[in-house]
């Protein structure tokens, strides 16, 4: 699923569709860095992996494009917290 996580800059969101819905999570841009301020799964979706897909996805465009991301969102702290592999990532 992550590979299919977008970047809708105008909505200024990371999205991911599963089965005709789509879970986003808000971001606002500082600098180099990208504040993830809220993530929203639809109630179907949810406890089927797709937030943390979500998040996974946008954590890898952040590291492809060089930026660093301040988690502002719960679910988002949790996750980095739970995954050391995208500590270097946080700020």
């Amino acid at each position: 699923m992550s590979n299919k996580v977008r970047d809708n800059a105008e909505r200024h969101r990371f999205e991911l569709d599963v089965d005709g819905q789509t879970a986003f999570a808000v971001y606002r841009r500082e600098g180099d860095t990208l504040a993830i301020v809220h993530t929203e799964t639809p109630p179907t979706l949810r406890g089927k992996g797709v937030a943390s897909a979500l998040v996974r996805g946008l954590l890898d465009i952040a590291r492809a494009q060089g930026l660093k991301v301040a988690p502002k969102c719960p679910f988002v702290v949790a996750y980095m917290d739970k995954h050391a592999e995208y500590a270097d990532l946080r700020r």
